[in-house]
């Protein structure tokens, strides 16, 4: 065993079951855990003391090295700890349902936490959790309607308007090429205020290109009709409907060409009485 340290070390430490801390000092690896079990009121046979970072079980020989103001986790006999992933994932398995102490939970967490990472991991999973999505009205979801215009009475109202006014902006930012976004960006408007700021934020995509391709493809087949009927409503759907549109996070721009082009035989209507001419047939 080491010699005692001539100075106390302090360190935060807390128990697997609670995110509450308690400051202890100590000037030996034994000292720590004797004071912990009495806070805690555990017993010390079989308790141990672990890095609460990665899991490393904290001995006489390696206390000298654990630096000042470090968290600790108290183990009992049986229990186990593997860093804090371990606390993320007990947080994530209850976040399919997040009730109110899993909320004040992660409050005292993050009022006590001192790591920038870990501080923005906690604040985006509280800003997840604070939702209110099967609200509808202003008077259900007050928070929501702060600083929006007395007419929205309720949140579909409000996102209908936003929605049409992007639309004739014609917003062309995103990843057009990709069935699903690498990212996992997901966001749903209804749920908290926060949710229906940055909303504002993503983009409409064209994926067929408004300036490139349709309106001057547009322009042409109106110029060269010869008689011929424009298909007003394929191209509508290219510039208005979801068909060529997609809603995108602001981050996943891509500033590149596209290269993809109208269907030419939706470009003007069939006559009546017209048929496809099938290809011929090769001879054997």
């Amino acid at each position: 065993m080491c010699s005692a340290l001539r100075q106390p070390k302090s360190v935060r430490l807390r128990d697997l079951h609670s995110a509450r801390k308690f400051g202890v000092a100590g000037r030996t690896c034994q000292e720590v855990l004797r004071k912990g079990c009495l806070r805690f009121q555990v017993p010390e046979r079989g308790s141990r003391l672990c890095l609460y970072e990665d899991g490393t079980e904290v001995t006489e020989d390696y206390f000298p090295g654990v630096p000042d103001d470090a968290e600790l986790v108290l183990l009992t006999a049986g229990q186990t700890w593997g860093g804090y992933v371990s606390d993320i994932g007990r947080f994530l398995s209850v976040f399919q349902e997040p009730h109110l102490g899993v909320i004040q939970a992660a409050r005292q967490l993050l009022a006590d936490e001192r790591a920038p990472l870990r501080q923005k991991l906690l604040a985006d999973l509280l800003q997840s959790a604070s939702q209110n999505i099967e609200a509808e009205t202003r008077a259900q979801d007050p928070p929501w309607f702060e600083g929006l215009e007395s007419r929205f009475r309720n949140k579909s109202s409000y996102l209908r308007y936003s929605c049409e006014s992007r639309i004739r902006g014609y917003l062309r930012e995103g990843p057009f090429d990709l069935e699903d976004c690498a990212s996992k960006h997901s966001i749903n408007p209804y749920s908290n205020r926060e949710s229906r700021i940055l909303f504002s934020t993503w983009n409409l995509d064209h994926i067929i290109e408004k300036k490139r391709t349709i309106v001057p493809t547009l322009a042409d087949a109106v110029q060269r009709q010869d008689g011929r009927e424009v298909d007003w409503e394929y191209f509508y759907s290219l510039l208005f409907t979801s068909a060529n549109l997609k809603l995108v996070h602001i981050a996943c721009h891509k500033k590149t060409t596209h290269k993809l082009e109208c269907d030419p035989r939706r470009i003007y209507r069939r006559q009546p009485g017209t048929r496809r001419r099938r290809p011929a047939r090769k001879c054997p």
